[in-house]
């Protein structure tokens, strides 16, 4: 889909795309959500798991010790598996 060009911030007039290019635009809108909530899901898992697994005021230049690799691995598997029981009763909500 193509806007003629214009730029994010530029005044595009929405009346004059075709149905088609407003459900692409939709669907392109929906898509970058989705991936923003996934990506902001991302970084807070690893902040948290980071803060959790990770000695205060360490400054890591290399590949985690024999401590924090299990531990950065559990804390992962933990919220995802919270993630998934959320999901399933939602799910189950829903029907």
């Amino acid at each position: 889909m193509d806007l003629g060009g214009s730029s994010i911030g530029s005044n595009v007039d929405l009346s004059k795309i075709s149905e088609r290019d407003k459900q692409e635009l939709q669907q392109f809108v929906l898509n970058e959500s989705q991936k923003a909530r996934i990506q902001s899901s991302i970084h807070g898992l690893t902040d948290t798991c980071f803060r959790k697994c990770i000695p205060a005021g360490t400054i890591k230049k290399g590949a985690l010790d024999k401590y924090e690799e299990p531990c950065m691995r559990q804390c992962v598997d933990r919220f995802l598996d919270a993630n998934m029981v959320v999901l399933k009763e939602l799910e189950r909500l829903r029907q």
